[in-house]
């Protein structure tokens, strides 16, 4: 008897990527004739079959909540898990956490992993490698099969689904508006490359705020980090070599490193150059001097997903397609690293 074969392994016999085979089972129209009959032709002779999400959904609830997120290096991470796992636990769910490591392939098999009967439903932040693709049709294929997501964070937007956010570039606006009632005019942005949502948002932002304060954009002000795990030397560059009085950086990690820069520069904080990071983080809190940052409420919006999850899981009207985004408040968090 063949072994079962996955997605995966076909993928790498064929040397084609794991959406390819997706997508070829599914006879999409994307994917050129001679690609679908190949790996149809290989799936038929390993016995490939594919996970009959519908049919488990129809006969059994395992009470199971997945959870896919794409790292757990930010704090953030960690407490929306912790907010999912206070109301799944109260509503008598269990969950499964999975990582993609910002991996569209990773997230793919995730899904594939969780979506085979051990789940009733996901709650998920996007991988930047997904955002980059922009290639959601795992997600759709869930959905259509009847499995619900609530997505958070790092949403798809082209995906009808129900989503739990914060207002990125409303919270980034008035941050910068802080740093600029301040007296700053000099504002340096650290931020991601651009198809990662929440930090494209909160660069918005940023721009928004100094164009209705009247302060003119310098580029050379704007750094868009790709790697984040080798973030250090970007960051020393700009402050190095840029005349600034402040730093607006979109995640906890790229603050305290800006920190380091500036004192390595023997410039003081906040007289010199003040700083305001994103997610009100461990890193935030104890980092010296403490970070001032946009706290995100990670465990609220834990629990909004989860309960949003829950109450469509236990919906008896299973045709209910009334999606909602939730939107949860955020706040500055004044440390010492700004002025009080």
């Amino acid at each position: 008897m063949r072994r079962k074969v996955t997605l995966k392994q076909i993928a790498k016999e064929l040397d084609v990527s794991i959406s390819t085979v997706s997508k070829s089972l599914k006879n999409s129209s994307e994917i050129s004739e001679d690609t679908r009959l190949k790996v149809q032709a290989f799936a038929k002779l390993y016995n490939y079959k594919p996970n009959n999400i519908a049919l488990s959904l129809k006969n059994k609830k395992t009470k199971t909540i997945g959870i896919i997120i794409p790292e757990i290096v930010h704090h953030f991470f960690a407490t929306v898990i912790s907010g999912i796992e206070q109301v799944a636990n109260e509503k008598g769910y269990n969950v499964i956490v999975c990582l993609s490591d910002e991996s569209f392939d990773k997230e793919v098999i995730n899904l594939e992993m969780l979506a085979n009967g051990s789940t009733d439903g996901f709650i998920m932040s996007l991988s930047k490698e997904t955002q980059q693709k922009k290639d959601f049709h795992h997600l759709q294929e869930v959905i259509n099969q009847g499995m619900p997501i609530v997505m958070f964070d790092r949403v798809a937007n082209e995906i009808l689904s129900d989503k739990v956010i914060i207002d990125d570039q409303l919270a980034a606006y008035q941050a910068v508006s802080f740093l600029v009632e301040e007296g700053r005019k000099k504002i340096a942005l650290i931020t991601t490359v651009d198809y990662v949502s929440v930090g494209k948002l909160r660069t918005d932002g940023y721009l928004k705020a100094l164009t209705d304060h009247s302060i003119d954009i310098n580029d050379d002000l704007i750094i868009k980090i790709e790697d984040i795990d080798n973030c250090s030397e970007a960051i020393e560059k700009l402050i190095s070599n840029q005349d600034i009085d402040a730093v607006f950086a979109v995640n906890e990690l790229f603050a305290v490193v800006a920190i380091k820069a500036v004192t390595k520069k023997e410039r003081k904080i906040p007289e010199e150059i003040s700083v305001i990071g994103f997610t009100d983080g461990i890193i935030s809190k104890f980092s010296s001097p403490s970070i001032t940052t946009v706290s995100q409420n990670g465990v609220k919006m834990g629990r909004k997903a989860a309960e949003m999850l829950i109450e469509r899981l236990e919906d008896e009207d299973e045709e209910n397609e009334r999606y909602r985004t939730e939107v949860i408040e955020t706040n500055l968090i004044q440390r010492e690293s700004t002025k009080t």
